[in-house]
């Protein structure tokens, strides 16, 4: 088990693809957190009968935020043009309400409309309204979601934001690109080598990760929309671990073209490649800070696996993890008061841990023994990693308190390397 992955590759020819496809999840939530909005979600009128069930998603997206609980409507009939009385649905135990409805337009699209109440102060929150093509329900339902979390909440939602994973099913990798529940996914690449470290451009309009194709590791960059890419570090040795910085402009990468591995900054489209760190050691998984200007990685400088730091051109390096002698994976939450990272128990177990970074204070938020990868939600209030349960390798995000969890179970085999992508879209 080496530091720089603890997954093992198989090596068969290579091969691509690229098409649609529904990656089917399963999602089991589990916890109680210590505040959780009551609210309603009533089924849409006219939603039976199509592909997907909006009101459902948009259910399951709040209750897996852990802000949210949902509350049984009751089969009580109403959509976004009712007058809903406060005080019954108050008496349901729901300080919110929220209601809607779905009807063909001519042109064959689906008009999504729905309503917002606080049934608390007796408000209208408002409501939007979308004309979307079948196959888009999910993003409107999410985006549904994300005005419902914003309104209640005050913070902007993730539901609408995708992620990125891979799975390993038959020796055949597969980076997949999905919505933030893992459903409605897409072929990115795929490849009979192995797939790793995908790291979404700060616009999320492009993907950059390794792959084995050519019998070596090389990092390549892949446009999400077009499916255009281009080996943007190809050096002789081994290429890896890419990080965007915060503006785009710049991949930090782990090279081995001078001997061992070492940081290295390169312009995004792999030209005037600068070394950044000059070591006898192993210096690997670079991470900006949400501000750019400084560098997190990990090296066994130390002797042993642990996180450090320095400013994003090179300069004094600090360390950061001292809990514990291996500590790898570092993730910077995007507003910059968090880190997440593994670290290895002294029972043998790899587990999830996080940082406040003002404090040095660390909690452990996970209770697998598995935890790879983890990367925060672009609202920086949920943590999502790859780990095993029920004897898979599977997905998992967790509130920062580590009391919310949602697994997510996938057909399509065993699911790695998730990647949660900003806002953009």
């Amino acid at each position: 088990m080496s530091m720089l992955s603890r997954r093992n590759f198989l090596t068969v020819p290579a091969a691509f693809a690229a098409m649609p496809a529904l990656a089917q999840f399963r999602v089991d939530i589990s916890g109680v957190g210590a505040r959780q909005f009551p609210i309603a979600i009533a089924p849409f009128r006219g939603e039976a009968g199509w592909t997907q069930q909006v009101s459902a998603i948009i259910r399951a997206d709040l209750e897996r935020s852990g802000q949210f609980r949902g509350v049984d409507t009751g089969g009580v009939a109403v959509d976004e043009t009712a007058r809903p009385v406060a005080t019954e649905w108050r008496g349901r135990g729901a300080d919110a309400l929220a209601a809607g409805s779905l009807s063909r337009l001519a042109d064959g699209r689906v008009d999504v409309r729905f309503r917002l109440w606080d049934t608390v102060r007796g408000q209208d929150l408002g409501g939007q309204a979308y004309a979307v093509v079948e196959a888009d329900l999910r993003l409107a339902a999410h985006r549904i979601a994300d005005y419902i979390y914003e309104k209640i909440t005050g913070e902007k939602g993730v539901f609408a934001t995708r992620i990125a994973y891979v799975t390993k099913s038959a020796q055949r990798h597969t980076l997949w690109v999905a919505d933030s529940d893992g459903e409605g996914a897409q072929v990115a690449l795929a490849s009979a080598e192995p797939i790793i470290s995908p790291a979404w451009s700060p616009n999320g309009s492009e993907l950059a990760y390794v792959s084995f194709e050519t019998k070596k590791p090389v990092v390549y960059s892949q446009e999400i929309a077009s499916g255009k890419r281009s080996a943007v570090a190809a050096f002789k040795g081994s290429n890896s671990a890419p990080a965007w910085s915060p503006d785009g402009s710049q991949l930090a990468v782990v090279l081995t073209r001078e001997g061992g591995s070492q940081l290295y900054l390169m312009n995004r489209n792999g030209e005037n490649v600068r070394r950044l760190t000059s070591s006898s050691s192993i210096d690997t998984e670079p991470v900006f800070s949400a501000d750019g200007k400084q560098l997190y990685f990990v090296s066994d400088r130390g002797g042993s696996p642990q996180i450090y730091r320095m400013p994003a051109g090179g300069g004094n390096i600090e360390r950061v993890t001292f809990n514990g002698s291996y500590n790898v994976s570092p993730a910077v939450s995007p507003d910059g008061r968090w880190l997440a990272y593994v670290t290895r128990d002294g029972g043998g177990a790899f587990r999830v841990q996080l940082m406040e970074m003002a404090s040095g204070t660390v909690t452990t938020i996970s209770d697998t023994r598995d935890d790879e990868s983890p990367s925060f939600a672009p609202n920086s209030r949920l943590v999502l990693f790859a780990t095993r349960a029920q004897g898979r390798d599977v997905l998992m995000t967790s509130t920062l308190d580590g009391k919310i969890k949602a697994t997510l179970l996938s057909n399509r085999g065993d699911v790695r390397e998730p990647m949660w992508g900003p806002y953009a879209r």
